[in-house]
């Protein structure tokens, strides 16, 4: 089974309007179609974000789920809309420490309201992490799940 996501935007100029992602929940496709015998450490981010879609996707009643991109390449895992102004970012990260803000930053230069979220296997317990006045919080999937279903439901 595999899902389009399609591009979040805007404010139009400086986004990307088309070109969806395409996504596949069969890992093993995954690895097939990539070529992998074996998934080497520098995979599982990948994998990571295939996984987290698939537990977005189980948020009732499902939320509009799309990724962002301007046209400098910056982008944004997931986004869901709460409302007209509102928007929540998530990124999927193997490892807590290689967040790169870029994506983020820019996303709220546009869409300034709405929570930024570091999505990672490896966090226990929650914990913000601050770039300059971006604040993200960083947390296991679970723990987003649960957030995401009370704003939901």
């Amino acid at each position: 089974m595999s899902l389009a996501v399609r591009p979040f935007h805007g404010n139009g100029r400086q986004e990307i309007l088309k070109q969806p992602k395409l996504y596949a929940f069969d890992t093993g496709f995954v690895c097939y179609n990539r070529g992998w015998k074996d998934v080497r450490d520098e995979d599982g981010g990948l994998l990571w974000e295939h996984m987290t879609l698939d537990a977005l996707r189980t948020i009732g009643p499902a939320p509009r789920i799309h990724y962002w991109r301007d046209k400098s390449k910056r982008e944004v895992d997931f986004v869901l809309p709460i409302n007209e102004q509102e928007l929540i970012g998530i990124e999927c990260k193997w490892n807590d420490d290689h967040l790169e803000p870029d994506g983020f930053k820019a996303l709220r230069a546009l869409h300034p309201k709405g929570a930024n979220y570091l999505v990672t296997p490896f966090v226990t317990y929650p914990y913000d992490k601050t770039f300059g006045e971006l604040l993200v919080q960083v947390l296991p999937l679970d723990r987003l799940l649960a957030i995401l279903i009370e704003k939901y439901t």
